[in-house]
C-alpha cells in the first residue's frame, strides 16, 4: 500500500501539496498523521476530507504500508505514527520537501528537494516538465499551499519557481478569490483591541541565554481565538519563544508559542494544568489571579528551559596532533610554532595521550628532546563524544583538572575542548544556545546580532549583485560539503554601515578546488596560489573576489612573513590582527547569516576599540602598527589602551627595523591612500613611528601644516580636470618628507625599497625643483619676471606631483602664480610647425630638427610667432641660410 501523509499540525503547504503528490501515485492513501492548524482543521472538516478522498489514521492498516509518500516533512519525529512505518525495513520512502536537509533527516530512495518558497512549488515544477494537467480544484488547493508558505509572495523566502508555479496554477483555473478568503483571516474590533494591549505591555525575559516574550492583557469579556493574536504577535515581532497572558472574566488564559526546541511549550504549561506539544500549547488557569501567574512564570520558565550544550558546540575543530613516536624536540616546535598549549598523541588515529607546553619545556630542560613523546606524555585521561553535555565537561575540567579534553567520535579525533573554551562559554549569556550541528559562537560582550538580523543587513545594506555573489558561493559549498565564510573587513564596514566591496571567502576545505569549481559555473576567470591555498575570482568586468582555505600561520622570528598549514575558520580567525576584523559570516544555506564572533569583535565594534588578540601581535608582525593606526583614524575609533603600550613598546624594541621595506612601504602608501591622511601621519610621528624610518620625520615635524598646503594645491588641480591623473598619495609623500636633504631622501628609498619609476621623482625631480623654488623665491619684487620659455624648460621636467609639492611649499604668491600659469597654459604648448614641414622647407632629418623645433617652442611661448606663417618665416629668417639654389636635401645641411 502506498500512503502520502505529512508533519502533524499540517498547514494548507501540506494539504496541496498531498493532493499534488496524489497525481503521481494515483493509488496512493492521502492520510494526515495528526492533527491540522485551525483555520486547516475547519476547511478540512467542512470540504477536503470528503471532495479529495481523505482517510483516518485509524482506517489505515500500517502494517500493509510498503511505500511511503512525505510531502512538507522530512524528520521521523513530525509525522506521528508513521515514524515507525519510516523505520521498517522494506519500506521505501520518497521525499518531496523545500526545507534544507537536518541532522536526523529521513532518507528517501527518491528526494525531490529545492529551495523554494512551498513544497507545492516543488510539484508544480514536476506537472510542468511531465505536463500534468490538473483540475481547477486541484489548482485552487495548490495554490493555497503556495501562497500560505510564501506570504501570498511576498516572504523574502519566495524565488522565481514559486512565481512559475504559481502562474501555472492559475493558467489551470486556480480561484484566487477562495484563496483569498480562506488565508486571510480579518481580526474582530475586539480583538484589535486586545492585540494592541499585547503590544504594549511585550516585555523580553532572557532565561539561560533565551530571549523570551512575555505580554499580558485583561479584558472583562470573553474573546475568542487569541491563538490568532499568539501568531500575529510572535510574526509581527519575529519571536522565538512568546507567552500571552490574558485574564478573561473569572479565567486567565495563557497561550505558548516556542519555535526553539529548548523552550517546550507543552511541558511549562503542563505546570498550570494545561498542555499541548513542544511548539504549541495553552491553558486555562482558574485559581490565579493575573498577577500571580506573570510571578510564577519566570520560576517555571527557569526550571524548563535547559539548553543542552555540548561538546559538539564548545570544540575546536581539526586539533594539531603529534604522533607517539615523534620526539620531544618535535612536540616542542609544534606546540611554540602554533602557540598552543596542549596537543593530543596519536597512534594510527587512536588518541593515546596528552602533552602539555609545560610538560615539554620541563623534559627538554632535563636533556629529553631526543627520546619519543610517548615516553613522557600523559595517559590516564578523559575523552568525550560530541554528544557530550557540559555539565560533563565542566566536571572533567574542574575536578579532574583536565585542561584540554579530546573529542572522538567512532575512535577518531573530531575536535577538543580547552578550559578556555569552557570559560568563555559560561561567560557567554548574550544570544540563544546553538542548534544541532551549529559551532559554538562567543560573542564576548556588546552587541549580539541573530541570524535573521544579519540576513536583513545584507539585504538592505549590500548592493543586488554582491547578496547573489555571497548566495551562488555558499551554493557551492552545500554541493562540494565545506563551509564558506565571508570574513574580515568586508563583515566588519557592513556591521557600520560603509561601503566595503573587497570580499573575502574562507573556505574550510580546498580553497582553490572550490574557486575552480566556482569558476566553472559562473563563468568567471580564476588565479591560484596553491603554496598559500588562496585564489582570486575574477569576473568578466575585473570585479575580484578573494578565496582563502581556511589556514593557520605562525612566524619563525619577528617580522618575517608566516608560514601556513590548513585550519578550521576559528584558528584562521585567530591570526588576524585586529579583533573587529575577526568576524565572518556563514553563507551555506542552512546557516546562512549566522555570525562568528570568537574573539570579542562586535564588543570593540560597540566600543570603537582597536584593540589586538594576542599579545605578541606586533612582534609577529610589527607591520600592523600602521594597521591600527589607519583603521583607528578611518573608523574614528582609539587604539585600546594594552594594544597602544604593546604597539610602543614594539616601536621602542626596534622590531620595525626587521621588516622588509617593501611591505613598510605598502602599508604606508595605504595611509597615504585614506580620503583624510593627516590625521594617521601625525598620530605615527607622536608613537615614533615615523622617526624609526628617518630620525628627521620626527614629531615636531609641522605635518599639518604641509598635509594642508598639499591639499589645497590637489583640489585646485583636479578642479583643472586637465585629463593629466595625479597620484595624491605621492604629493603626500613628497611633502612629508620634504624635511629631507637629498642624501636623507635617497637612504629613505632604499630602506623602504622604493620603486626605480618613484625614486627618479622622489629623489632627482624632488631635488631639482626645491633647487629651482629656492632660486624663485630669492627674486627681487622689482624683478622682471620670467619668460614664459624659462618656465617651461625649468618645470618641464617635472612631474605633476612634485609640481604640486612646489605649489604646497611655495611662499610668495608669485611663485604659486608661475606654477599655476605653467600648468594652465603652457605644458600643453607646442609649435604649429611639424618635422614633415621641416623636410618641405628643404631641411634633412636629423638632430637639428629637435635644435629647431625647440627654439620655436620657446618663440611661441614668448610670443614672437603666433600663425604658421610666422613659425615658417623663424625657422627661414634663423635656421635658412644658404638652402635656396642648393635643393631641397642639402638646404637641410645649412648653418643657423
Amino acid at each position: 500500500m502506498d500512503v502520502i501523509t505529512t508533519h502533524i499540525n499540517a498547514d494548507f503547504d501540506c494539504l496541496g501539496s498531498m493532493i499534488a503528490a496524489r497525481r503521481l501515485y494515483p493509488g496512493a492513501e492521502m492520510v494526515f498523521p495528526g492533527g491540522q492548524e485551525r483555520s486547516l482543521r475547519e476547511f478540512f472538516l467542512n470540504s477536503a476530507q470528503y471532495a479529495f478522498g481523505f482517510k483516518r489514521v485509524r482506517d489505515i492498516d500500517l502494517d500493509a504500508v510498503t511505500r511511503l509518500i512525505l510531502v512538507d516533512v522530512r524528520q521521523a519525529s513530525r509525522i506521528g505514527p508513521f515514524a515507525d512505518v519510516a523505520k521498517r525495513p522494506g519500506v521505501d520512502i520518497h521525499i518531496y520537501d523545500h526545507h534544507t536537509v537536518k541532522k536526523g533527516s529521513l532518507k528517501g530512495s527518491l528526494e525531490v528537494v529545492e529551495p523554494v518558497g512551498s513544497t507545492v512549488t516543488v510539484l508544480t515544477h514536476i506537472f510542468m516538465q511531465k505536463q500534468v494537467k490538473v483540475s481547477a480544484d486541484e489548482a485552487t488547493m495548490m495554490m493555497l499551499g503556495l501562497y500560505e508558505d510564501t506570504g501570498s509572495l511576498t516572504f523574502h523566502t519566495t524565488t522565481v519557481r514559486d512565481y512559475q508555479a504559481a502562474s501555472y496554477l492559475l493558467e489551470h483555473g486556480a480561484n484566487l478569490n477562495i484563496v483569498a478568503d480562506l488565508i486571510v483571516q480579518e481580526l474582530t474590533p475586539e480583538q484589535v483591541r486586545l492585540l494592541n494591549d499585547l503590544i504594549a505591555s511585550r516585555t523580553i525575559l532572557n532565561i539561560h541565554g533565551i530571549n523570551i516574550a512575555i505580554a499580558h492583557a485583561t479584558v472583562d469579556h470573553f474573546v475568542g481565538d487569541i491563538a490568532t493574536l499568539a501568531h500575529k504577535l510572535k510574526d509581527m515581532e519575529n519571536l522565538d519563544v512568546l507567552f500571552i497572558i490574558i485574564r478573561m472574566e473569572s479565567r486567565v488564559f495563557i497561550v505558548a508559542r516556542s519555535r526553539l526546541k529548548e523552550v517546550h511549550a507543552g511541558d511549562i504549561m503542563s505546570e498550570f494544568g494545561g498542555g499541548g506539544h513542544a511548539s504549541a500549547a495553552s491553558c486555562a488557569v482558574r485559581d490565579m489571579t493575573l498577577v500571580q501567574v506573570l510571578e510564577r512564570l519566570p520560576t517555571v520558565l527557569q526550571e524548563h528551559v535547559q539548553p543542552q550544550w555540548e561538546a559538539l558546540h564548545l570544540m575546536s575543530t581539526p586539533v594539531k596532533t603529534v604522533t607517539i613516536d615523534q620526539t620531544v624536540a618535535d612536540a616542542h616546535q609544534v606546540l611554540s610554532r602554533l602557540n598552543i598549549n596542549t596537543v593530543p598523541v596519536v597512534n594510527k588515529q587512536e588518541v593515546v595521550g596528552i602533552i602539555s607546553r609545560q610538560l615539554v619545556d620541563k623534559a627538554v630542560y632535563h636533556g629529553l628532546q631526543k627520546q619519543p613523546v610517548g615516553e613522557i606524555m600523559t595517559s590516564d585521561f578523559h575523552q568525550v563524544t560530541p554528544q557530550t553535555t557540559v555539565a560533563v565537561l565542566k566536571s572533567m575540567i574542574v575536578e579532574s583538572n583536565q585542561r584540554f579534553v579530546p573529542v572522538v567520535d567512532g575512535g577518531k579525533l573530531v575536535g577538543a575542548v580547552t578550559r578556555t573554551d569552557l570559560l568563555r562559554h559560561l561567560a557567554s549569556s548574550a544570544g540563544t544556545p546553538p542548534r544541532s550541528g551549529e559551532r559554538s559562537l562567543v560573542s564576548r560582550g556588546g552587541r549580539s546580532y541573530k541570524s535573521g538580523q544579519i540576513q536583513r543587513l545584507i539585504r538592505n545594506r549590500l548592493p543586488p549583485r554582491i547578496q547573489d555573489i555571497l548566495a551562488q558561493l555558499g551554493k557551492i559549498g552545500d554541493e562540494l560539503n565545506v563551509a564558506v565564510f565571508v570574513v574580515g573587513g568586508f563583515v566588519r564596514d557592513m556591521l557600520l554601515n560603509k561601503e566595503n566591496l573587497d570580499v573575502d571567502i574562507v573556505v574550510e576545505g580546498d580553497g582553490v578546488a572550490f574557486a575552480e569549481r566556482f569558476s566553472g559555473d559562473h563563468g568567471c576567470r580564476v588565479r591560484c596560489h596553491r603554496k598559500f591555498g588562496t585564489a582570486v575570482l575574477i569576473y568578466p568586468d575585473d570585479f575580484k573576489v578573494d578565496i582563502a582555505s581556511a589556514r593557520m600561520e605562525y612566524y619563525l622570528k619577528p617580522g618575517a612573513l608566516p608560514d601556513i598549514e590548513h585550519s578550521s575558520v576559528k584558528m584562521d580567525l585567530s591570526r588576524r590582527d585586529f579583533t573587529i576584523n575577526t568576524l565572518a559570516i556563514s553563507l551555506n544555506q542552512e546557516a546562512y547569516g549566522e555570525l562568528l564572533d570568537y574573539y570579542g569583535g562586535q564588543r570593540d565594534i560597540d566600543d570603537k576599540a582597536i584593540r589586538v588578540l594576542h599579545n605578541l601581535s606586533f612582534v609577529e608582525d610589527p607591520t600592523r602598527v600602521f594597521r591600527a593606526v589607519r583603521f583607528e583614524q578611518r573608523l574614528g575609533f582609539q587604539i585600546g589602551k594594552q594594544t597602544e603600550h604593546l604597539l610602543t613598546s614594539a616601536v621602542r624594541l626596534g622590531l620595525l627595523d626587521k621588516v622588509s621595506g617593501k611591505r613598510i612601504f605598502t602599508e604606508l602608501y595605504l595611509i597615504l591612500n585614506e580620503r583624510r591622511p593627516l590625521p594617521a601621519i601625525t598620530r605615527l610621528a607622536k608613537m615614533n613611528v615615523l622617526s624609526t624610518l628617518h630620525p628627521a620625520l620626527s614629531k615636531k615635524v609641522d605635518y599639518a601644516r604641509f598635509f594642508d598646503e598639499a591639499r589645497r594645491a590637489m583640489d585646485w588641480y583636479d578642479l583643472l580636470y586637465t585629463g593629466q591623473p595625479c597620484e595624491r598619495w605621492l604629493c603626500y609623500f613628497l611633502v612629508c618628507t620634504s624635511v629631507l636633504d637629498r642624501p636623507g631622501i635617497r637612504n629613505l628609498c632604499e630602506r623602504l625599497q622604493i620603486m626605480p619609476r618613484y625614486r627618479d621623482i622622489l629623489i632627482d625631480q624632488r631635488s631639482k625643483a626645491l633647487g629651482i623654488l629656492r632660486q624663485l623665491e630669492r627674486r627681487n619684487p622689482g624683478t622682471r619676471p620670467p619668460r614664459n620659455s624659462s618656465l617651461y624648460r625649468w618645470f618641464q621636467p617635472l612631474s605633476t606631483e612634485v609640481l604640486l609639492l612646489m605649489m604646497a611649499r611655495a611662499k610668495k604668491e608669485s611663485v604659486r602664480q608661475w606654477i599655476s600659469r605653467y600648468i594652465t597654459h603652457l605644458r600643453t604648448v607646442q609649435p604649429i610647425l611639424t618635422g614633415h614641414e621641416l623636410e618641405n622647407l628643404g631641411f634633412l632629418p636629423g638632430p637639428q630638427f629637435r635644435t629647431i623645433l625647440d627654439d620655436l617652442l620657446g618663440a611661441r611661448l614668448d610670443d614672437r610667432v603666433a600663425t604658421l606663417a610666422d613659425e615658417k618665416a623663424y625657422v627661414l629668417r634663423k635656421y635658412g641660410k644658404g638652402i635656396s639654389g642648393r635643393g631641397t636635401r642639402d638646404a637641410g645641411c645649412g648653418k643657423s
